[in-house]
């Protein structure tokens, strides 16, 4: 799969370089932005407060299945529902809000657990299923939290994450499940 992401930073880079391995075609774009023509999906890894900003320097988005991976930090555009959205509506296709959810930090501990983490996946329809086939190829079990409408509350979930990093347990991995599945 043809991956294009915008971002080069831990979230970006590190996914990049985790789907690299999986063995998908991974372009990562940086400041100055790029073309997103070829790609079969996108994947928005900038600050909440940039998106507009970095997706304006992005040819060949339109329409594209995409993939939000950004945090607020700061305030955030009023304007939208959520950061998925305002990406939404500038891309025009399908959106999942993933990877947002997840310290970039330990990216490189992943293959270590005893069984996958979890990403959790708000998704449009059209979204979904490569979200969940990106989030298996980076190492992690796919978790979804319904649609689109969703993603703010998975946006909002980092202020608990923050919490319980803070409280003492550290950065972590999350794992949901229904019961007797592990």
């Amino acid at each position: 799969m043809k991956i294009t992401v915008i971002g080069r930073g831990n979230v970006g880079g590190g996914l990049a370089k985790r789907w690299e391995r999986a063995g998908h075609d991974v372009t990562a774009l940086g400041r100055e932005g790029g073309d997103a023509s070829d790609a079969d999906v996108v994947v928005v890894a900038v600050p909440g407060s940039g998106i507009s900003d970095a997706l304006g320097k992005v040819t060949g988005l339109d329409g594209k299945t995409t993939i939000d991976a950004t945090n607020v930090f700061g305030e955030r555009n009023e304007q939208f529902e959520s950061l998925a959205h305002e990406v939404k509506s500038i891309v025009g296709g399908p959106v999942a809000k993933a990877f947002n959810c997840n310290f970039a930090a330990l990216y490189d501990h992943v293959d270590e657990q005893r069984v996958p983490p979890c990403n959790l996946v708000a998704a449009d329809d059209e979204a979904r299923e490569l979200a969940e086939q990106l989030t298996g190829d980076a190492g992690y079990h796919p978790i979804y939290a319904g649609g689109l409408e969703n993603a703010r509350l998975l946006e909002d979930h980092l202020t608990l994450m923050g919490a319980i990093n803070s409280a003492g347990l550290g950065r972590f991995f999350y794992r949901y499940a229904a019961p007797g599945e592990f």
